[in-house]
């Protein structure tokens, strides 16, 4: 599903325009955003938990030539889904 889908879906679901429905989506998405860049974690129940982790270096070797190469730390962002949408992605059940 790509971005017009979902917000016509959203808009279609909840009774406001799409015009509506893109800017609220817009705005929660610029909040969250700003949660990363202060380096907060974001839940959202019954969905899942986004946070930020720092991936320490190390030392990586290019299969192909055999060189060994440092891979400096970087931060990367991590996503915990709930439990219930782990069984359903399991069980293969949608909607």
């Amino acid at each position: 599903m790509n971005n017009k889908e979902f917000i016509t879906k959203l808009a279609s679901q909840t009774g406001f325009t799409q015009e509506e429905s893109q800017k609220m989506v817009t705005s929660v998405l610029k909040e969250i955003g700003k949660s990363f860049e202060l380096g907060d974690p974001v839940q959202i129940t019954g969905f899942g938990t986004f946070d930020i982790k720092k991936r320490m270096e190390r030392v990586m070797v290019n299969p192909a030539t055999g060189l060994r190469m440092l891979v400096p730390p970087k931060l990367v962002l991590n996503f915990k889904p709930t439990s219930t949408i782990k069984t359903h992605i399991k069980k293969g059940v949608s909607e």
